[in-house]
């Protein structure tokens, strides 16, 4: 690991722990996680089963975006569990065009990780967007960093809110 993302990686656990509301830390998350890895935007989705849809909690540039479960490379990632990088996103039969057009921003390649909470369960998809030269295996590694920091966040703000009620 270079040390430019070694002593980024640092400073981002000290940020992290001052954070104490997901408004707070979401966009922290967001930032660092573009800054390692190259990517232009960010977007975390979180999973709604009993509405069987994907949603953003956090979009770069964009207002909140609402798809089906099983549909485009967010919900490929939710049903496999697993990171996906798509350098060809316009080969995929999983791309949603829409939301290009819908938002106007013009996408080339993505990277997403599952988000996992403390029971194992898929509660949602961190998403990448636009890295030059295109998303590479190594960041596999920085991906699933950064979704399991996303929920182990999540857990804290949590637990917090939870010891606050009583």
């Amino acid at each position: 690991m270079n040390t430019n993302i070694h002593s980024k990686l640092v400073e981002f656990g000290k940020e992290i722990l001052y954070k104490n509301s997901l408004p707070e830390g979401l966009p922290l998350i967001s930032k660092y996680a573009k800054d390692i890895i190259g990517a232009e935007r960010c977007s975390m989705f979180i999973y709604n089963p009993t509405k069987q849809e994907l949603w953003t909690t956090l979009a770069d540039g964009v207002q909140r975006i609402v798809i089906p479960s099983d549909k485009g490379i967010v919900g490929e990632t939710l049903k496999t569990k697993k990171v996906i990088l798509e350098n060809e996103v316009h080969s995929n039969p999983n791309f949603l065009y829409k939301i290009d057009k819908e938002t106007g921003y013009t996408t080339s390649n993505v990277a997403t990780a599952p988000i996992f909470n403390s029971n194992k369960d898929i509660v949602g998809v961190l998403q990448l967007i636009n890295k030059d030269g295109g998303f590479e295996d190594r960041d596999i590694k920085y991906m699933t960093f950064f979704a399991h920091s996303l929920s182990n966040f999540i857990d804290l703000i949590n637990l917090y809110e939870e010891k606050d009620k009583k």
